[in-house]
C-alpha cells in the first residue's frame, strides 16, 4: 500500500517512534509522584532515572549531569542567563556566539546588546575559526560564554565543536555551551570528549514527545541561581514536578537514535544524496547550501533562482509532500533567513529556499514522491522564462 503523503520535515519535528508511543502511554499509567517515597513513587522515580540514564549515553554524559526541562529553548535560555558559572570562573561578563544560531541563542539571552559579540562564518555557514580566535585575544582578561551550534537547522552543516573548545580553553577565561538541538540523535555528539561545559537538546528532533529537553552540564559547572524554584527537583535547579511521561518517551527515543546512529547515519546520507542529484537534474541552476562543508546526513537546503519559496512550499504540500522553507521557528515570518544572510546569500536566492529533512520513518517511496511534485512545482518557474520543466 503507497502512502499518501511523503514527510520530509524532520528537522522541525521528527514524528513519535511507536516504541516511543508505548512507553508514554505505560508512563502514563504510572500514578505515584517521582518525589513520592511510598512503592508507586519509587517506581515513578525509577521510570525518570531510567530515562535519565538513556539520554546521557545518547550524549556521551553521565545520568547526574542531566536536568530535564521543557525543551531546547528553555535549556538555552537558563545556560545564557548569565548565571553559568564553572571552571573557578566569575559570571560571564561577555557573550559570543555565531551569526547563524538559532533564536533561542541569538534572542534568548541576558546580556546587554554591547556584551554581546556576533561571529562570522564562511559562505557555507561554518564558524570562522581566526575571527573567534582574534576576538578571544582581544578580550582577555574578561569571562566570556561562547555559544556554538552543534550544527544548523537549516543548511545541516557541522561546527567543528573541538577546534572551538580547544581555541576556548587557549584563551582560559571561557566557558562554551553548545545548542546541540539538531545534531543529537543525527550525528554521534560525545559532551565529554568533546570539553563542552554546557550542552543543550531537544526531544521532538529525534522522535520523542513535544514539550521536553534537557541541559547537560559538565562537572563542576552549573547554574547560580536555579531557573525554576520550587520544590527541590533536577538538582534544584529546576523545580518543579517532572512531565513523567514526556521525559520516559524521551528515554525510550534516545535509546533508539543511539541504537541505530550508524546504520541511519549511512541510510539517510544515501536517500539525500539522491535527492540532490535529482533536484541538480531537474534544476540544473540550482543552488546548495553548504555544499562544501560537513552536513547533517539528512539534510538538504537548495535553492532554484526565480523560485517562490512559499508557493512551492504550498505546492508540494498540495502533492502529498511536506518540508519547509527553513526553520519552523521562523515559520510564516517575512524576514529573510539569518543564517542565509550571514553565509552572504543574497535576498533573492534566499526567497526561494527550501528545506528537506529526512528521518527514521523515510523510504525510497518518499524520495520518488518528493521529486516527483518538485518537478511539478518547477514548471510555473520554468514556464515564465519560456522553458521546458
Amino acid at each position: 500500500m503507497s502512502r499518501a503523503r511523503a514527510y520530509l520535515d524532520y528537522n522541525a519535528t521528527a514524528p513519535v517512534r511507536p516504541a516511543v508511543a508505548e512507553a508514554v502511554a505505560r508512563a502514563l499509567m504510572l500514578p505515584g509522584n517521582p518525589s513520592s517515597v511510598h512503592t508507586e513513587g519509587r517506581a515513578a522515580r525509577a521510570a525518570l532515572e531510567a530515562a535519565r540514564a538513556e539520554v546521557a549515553a545518547l550524549v556521551g554524559a553521565r545520568p547526574e549531569q542531566v536536568i530535564f526541562t521543557s525543551g531546547g529553548t528553555e535549556a538555552a535560555n537558563a545556560v545564557l542567563s548569565g548565571d553559568l558559572r564553572g571552571r573557578g570562573l566569575p559570571a560571564p561578563t561577555r557573550l559570543m556566539h555565531t551569526a547563524t544560531e538559532h533564536p533561542c541563542v541569538a534572542a534568548g539571552h541576558r546580556f546587554p546588546d554591547g556584551a554581546v559579540d556576533r561571529l562570522p562564518v564562511t559562505d557555507d555557514g561554518v564558524i570562522d575559526l581566526a575571527a573567534l580566535e582574534s576576538r578571544l585575544t582581544a578580550l582577555a582578561g574578561e569571562t566570556v560564554l561562547l555559544s556554538v551550534h552543534a550544527a544548523n537547522n537549516e543548511t545541516g552543516a557541522v561546527q567543528p565543536l573541538a577546534a572551538i573548545v580547544a581555541l576556548a580553553r587557549t584563551h582560559g577565561r571561557t566557558l562554551v555551551h553548545s545548542d546541540a538541538v539538531q545534531a543529537v540523535g543525527k550525528i554521534p555528539i560525545a559532551m565529554g570528549a568533546l570539553g563542552l561545559d554546557a550542552l543543550t537538546l531537544s526531544g521532538h528532533k529525534f522522535a520523542a514527545p513535544k514539550g521536553v529537553g534537557a541541559l547537560v552540564l559538565a562537572d563542576g559547572v552549573s547554574l547560580d541561581s536555579a531557573f525554576l524554584r520550587g520544590g527541590g527537583q533536577e538538582r534544584r535547579q529546576r523545580c518543579g514536578t517532572e512531565c513523567l511521561p514526556a521525559i520516559v518517551g524521551m528515554g525510550a527515543a534516545a535509546r533508539a537514535a543511539r541504537e541505530a546512529l550508524e546504520p541511519e547515519m549511512a541510510r539517510l546520507s544515501t536517500l539525500r544524496d539522491r535527492i540532490e542529484a535529482g533536484v541538480r537534474a531537474l534544476a540544473p541552476d540550482v543552488v546548495v547550501f553548504a555544499a562544501d562543508a560537513p552536513r547533517l546526513p539528512n539534510t538538504l537546503h537548495v535553492s532554484v533562482p526565480g523560485l517562490d519559496a512559499p508557493a512551492a512550499v504550498i505546492a508540494l504540500d498540495l502533492a502529498g509532500v511536506a518540508l519547509s522553507s527553513g526553520s519552523a521557528c521562523s515559520s510564516g515570518k517575512a524576514a529573510r533567513s539569518a543564517t542565509l544572510a550571514a553565509m552572504g546569500v543574497d535576498a533573492d536566492l534566499a526567497g526561494g529556499a527550501l528545506r528537506v529533512s529526512l528521518g527514521w520513518n523515510t523510504v525510497d517511496e518518499d524520495v520518488a514522491c518528493f521529486l516527483s511534485a518538485f518537478e511539478r512545482a518547477l514548471q510555473p518557474l520554468y514556464k515564465r522564462r519560456g522553458q521546458a520543466a
